[in-house]
Formats: C-alpha cells, structure tokens, sequence
C-alpha cells in the first residue's frame, strides 16, 4: 500500500511544479517511482502491453483527455505543449528568438537528443494530470491508483515489430475505469479537437499538397484523409504491412552497423568530405510520419505533434535512440554539423554541437535551458525501457543484454553457422533476411531544395500497378522511402544553403519474398537492372514527375556480411560495392558519371 508520505510528497512535487510557472516552467523528467537506492526506474512500455496495465492505462487515457480539454492558452495544456514542435511559431516558456519558424531541429545533430526532452515535457504533464485524477478515486481503489499515478511513464508503439496501428488509436470512443465507474469516454488516442481553431496568423497555410486536404482549417486531427477528411485506417495499416518488413530491417541495420552518432543522427550529416551516410534515425522516423499521415496532419511537419499517435511514434525513436547509447556506450556527441534551416532560435548557417540550448525547454525554474550534453541520458528523466536495465549492469554487460534483446527482436534466427547461411544456396529460404551474408540495398539522395512538398519514392520489383492510389500497397512493392520538406517548419530559412538529404530501403525482404533463393551478385544485378523501377506521389496520391526532381539519385549497393553466431554479438558488416548497371540509364539512377557519394 502507497504510504501517505509518499503520496503528500508526490503532491508536494505537483505544487511545487505549478508554483514555478512564474517563472519558468522546469522540465525534471519524473523522479516518482525511481529506486533510491538501486536507481531503477520505471519504464515506458510498449503500447500493446500498457494497455493491459489496468489502472496505469485508465489513469493514462484521462490524464491526455484532461490535458487535451484543457484551455488553450494554459502553457501545459495539449494544445501548447504540441505546439513546441511546429506551429505556432512563437515563443513558449518566454523562450524567444528572430526568426518565425518552429524550434524544432530536423536535417540536424540535434534531431536525436531535442526530442528527448520534449517527450519529457509531454510525459510530465501526464504525469501531473494523473495524479490529480488518483486521488479522485473511492477510497477502495485510491491506493491502488495513486500508486499507477506515481510510477506512470507514457508507452511507444514500437512499429519495427507491430507494423499496424494500435486499434486503441482508430476507436472514437474508449471505455475506462474512471472514478466514477467504467465509461465510454472521447478517445484522446483518436483525434485532438481543436477548441477553438486557430487563425492563420497560428495556423499558416503551409505543407499540403495542391490536391490535399488544408489541414491547417480542419477541426480536428486526421490520418490519411479521404474526400471528406474522415481519416482511413484501413489503408494506413495496408501501407504499415507493405512496409512492414523493410522497417523491421532498416531497424536492425542501423542498430547494429552505425556505431558514430552523426551519421545515425540525421538525413543531412555527411562526413565533411561530402559523403553521406543513408540510413539514419531520421529517415526511420519520417516513414512513419508520412505512412500514418499520408496528407493529414502526421505527413505534414508542422502540424504533426497535434495528432495524439506522435507522441506514441517519437517515444519509440527515443527508444531506438536510447538502445543505441547502450549498445555503443563509447559512443558520444562528438559531431557538429552547420544548419541548413532556421529555427526559432537557431540561424540557419549557425554550427550546432553538444552545448547548443535545446529550446525552448528549461532544466531549471530560473531558466536554464537543456543541450545534448545535459540530457544525453534517459536518466537525467527518470525513464527507461524494458531492453535497457542500466542499473543493474555496467556499461559492457548492459551493451550485451541489449544486444540479445535486439537480436531476438529484430533478428530472430537461432544460432547460425556458416555452412546454412549462402547467398549461393537455397538454405537461406526462411530465415531472417538480417541473418544473410550478402545485404542488397537502394540509396536514395534528394537536394532539399527540389522538395516542394512531401513526397514518396516507392520502390518497385516489376512495373508498378497503372492504379496510383495502390502504389503505397502494390504487392510487389518493395518499400516506400519518404521525402519530407523540413522547410515547412522553417519557412523562412535562407534556401541559398545547399544540402542532400540521404535515405536507404533494404532490398533483401522483397528479393527473399519474391522466391529468390540466390542473392549472389551474378544473379541479382541482372535482376534488380531488369526490374527495380521506383515511382514518385505526393501525400496527395497524385504521381509525381520525375523530372520535377531532377537531384534524384537512386543507386544499388550489395554488401558482405558476417552473420552473428552468438545471440550477444551483431553481424560483421564488408565494404559496400556499387552496382552503377542496375541504375544507370533510368530516369533518377545513379549513371556512370555520377559520383556515388558511398
């Protein structure tokens, strides 16, 4: 039972909080819950187990129904804690700056750990919400509430592995125990209502496409809008499945092969020589932007974090994130890279590093604000998650957990030798297409400045279906890279900076799925030159032309790899080796006078 001393220093805490708003408001993470003497924390789970945590998911879905009425103009209310990411571009927590654009840094070292905080931010005004609900509670289950209240941290949809939507998300209405009994209530997981809607001078017309809907006009948040603006799960999770397996892959490589956290940060980083590096946090994150938002408010960046299900989506890229740190715990900030766009406080042109401020968001009441150095560590919030117990383990010992975990999450093939692993055989029908030793992969690269609008390059293995509203499903589509225009957040920023934004789509899943049982380059290279096409289509699902992309370069590499032999180690990963053939010739393929940049 929840002693009444812990529950008065819990309130004591939500007071102290709230008295701090004159001045400004500190984001503390929540030290509730956290073992003094072991350091062990509580830990965000993923959303299909949270929701079955009883009075943790009760508390959850009215503490985000409570902060989503809240009035507008209340500084942690929904409406302005979503509001840091993009629009409005104003201040928030008096943090000010020159330039009218969103604080948010994309294309950007900063991209990684701005977030983290930001999740904080989100996670402590549920927290504070729900422990105002607890006490709401009988006296015969008020104990047990206020003790969920107490240890409750957000969930994340982990979509490498679940690649559909949480049904809780797609309900109008969800029943809870609340302290009046169980009710249906308004689902917040489902949609924000804005109340009222803001003018244009909050909500500017920027980011749809010509034929979209103007989502900067409609009442409430929607998912990949039909005619009417009624979102379309049904078609949202038909995309998810088709990408399914391209994520679950893209996740594994980047966990296991980029150990340099500048090249794992962004789209943009390249390493000073004008090399870039394709896949990165930042290309995973925007999939899912864009296959959930498809034309409403998640495919466009400003308006993003007004949908409920962001905030599900960037708890797991912290995850990623945070399991990174731990299996490279050598691994530091050590990169700085110049910024491309604008933000509120950041110039475009200006070098950003582990000191730069991460506004708007303050470690302290009398305005101190965080950097990357300063919350580098999910510590610093009082959060973990279920593959990361860094309290009982040092730094080695954590950095092999994590690896078992993650090769029995996104790998997931017993013990492998040599001998049953062949791109020359048929034994490798079957298994992981993580666990081959040959990866094929295509590396996408795009001028930022040919990005009027967000956009796809499917990915094909045959001709794509003459229908282009089943590009984004097409059973033999390979995967879907999306472009998202970063400018919408700065649409201000000074577009005389050059810079390539970098991508990559492995091909093994759809080569493996297609019934190629060989993948040795004698037999690919003719394949993939034969039938790899690519087409481009807004969020609008209307085709693009290829020719308005003329910084297009598609390009094939095939890559040695090593398979793990013991569930703590990774694969060891070989040079990669350009395959110019496959592409040279096609309308946006690498020719055989471009430079590959790989």
């Amino acid at each position: 039972m929840l002693s009444v001393a812990v529950f008065r220093l819990a309130c004591s805490l939500v007071i102290a909080v709230l008295a701090a708003l004159g001045n400004a408001f500190a984001i503390r993470g929540i030290q509730a819950g956290v073992n003094a003497y072991t350091g062990e924390r509580p830990l965000r789970q993923e959303f299909s187990t949270f929701k079955n945590t009883g009075p943790a998911f009760d508390l959850y879905i009215q503490a985000l129904l409570r902060s989503q009425q809240a009035d507008q103009r209340q500084l942690l209310s929904y409406y302005e804690v979503a509001g840091v990411h993009g629009v409005p571009f104003r201040a928030w927590d008096g943090v000010t700056g020159k330039n009218w654009a969103a604080y948010c840094p994309h294309g950007s070292v900063l991209f990684p750990t701005w977030h983290r905080p930001y999740m904080a931010l989100y996670e402590q005004v549920i927290w504070l919400n729900a422990q105002w609900i607890a006490a709401k509670y009988p006296a015969s289950q008020r104990a047990r509430y206020r003790a969920a209240a107490l240890t409750l941290r957000i969930p994340y949809w982990d979509w490498s592995v679940n690649p559909t939507m949480p049904p809780e998300v797609n309900q109008p209405t969800i029943y809870i125990k609340a302290p009046n009994g169980t009710i249906n209530v308004p689902n917040p997981l489902f949609t924000y209502t804005f109340h009222p809607l803001p003018s244009n001078d909050d909500f500017p017309p920027i980011g749809s496409p010509p034929n979209g809907p103007k989502v900067w006009s409609l009442q409430s948040t929607v998912r990949y809008p039909d005619g009417n603006n009624q979102s379309q799960p049904d078609l949202i999770n038909r995309q998810l499945q088709a990408n399914g397996a391209a994520l679950h892959s893209m996740t594994y490589t980047l966990l296991t092969q980029q150990p340099d956290y500048g090249p794992f940060s962004n789209t943009r980083y390249n390493d000073g020589s004008g090399v870039g590096r394709y896949n990165n946090i930042e290309n995973i994150h925007n999939a899912i932007h864009m296959l959930v938002g498809n034309g409403g408010h998640m495919s466009n960046i400003p308006y993003s974090s007004f949908d409920p299900i962001f905030w599900l989506h960037h708890a797991n890229t912290d995850r990623l994130f945070a399991l990174w740190q731990a299996v490279y715990p050598e691994s530091n900030f050590t990169s700085s890279q110049v910024s491309a766009y604008n933000t509120l406080t950041i110039d475009a042109g200006q070098t950003e590093d582990i000191n730069t401020p991460l506004a708007p968001f303050h470690s302290d009441d009398s305005g101190t604000l965080w950097t990357s150095a300063t919350s580098w560590t999910t510590k610093e919030f009082g959060y973990s998650y279920p593959e990361i117990n860094d309290w009982a383990f040092n730094s080695s010992q954590l950095s092999s957990n994590v690896k078992t975990r993650l090769n029995a999450l996104y790998n997931p093939t017993k013990t492998i030798s040599k001998r049953t692993v062949s791109a020359d055989t048929s034994s490798s029908i079957g298994l992981s297409p993580n666990a081959m030793n040959i990866q094929w992969l295509a590396k996408i690269r795009i001028s930022k400045s040919d990005i009027a609008s967000p956009f796809f390059v499917h990915l094909y293995l045959g001709q794509a279906p003459a229908d282009p509203n089943s590009w984004s499903f097409a059973p033999n589509l390979i995967a879907s890279h999306s472009v998202i225009d970063t400018s919408m957040l700065n649409p201000a920023s000074d577009q005389t900076i050059t810079t390539t934004l970098y991508g990559q789509i492995p091909l093994n899943p759809a080569l493996l799925a297609a019934g190629n049982s060989n993948l040795s380059s004698s037999k690919m290279v003719p394949l993939l030159k034969s039938q790899l096409i690519w087409r481009l289509q807004r969020t609008d699902d209307v085709p693009l032309d290829i020719g308005e992309v003329p910084s297009l370069k598609v390009h094939v590499v095939g890559q040695q790899v090593k398979p793990r032999v013991r569930e703590d180690e990774f694969p060891e990963y070989g040079k990669a080796q350009v395959y110019r053939e496959v592409t040279s010739g096609k309308a946006g393929g690498l020719q055989e006078e471009d430079d590959d940049q790989d």
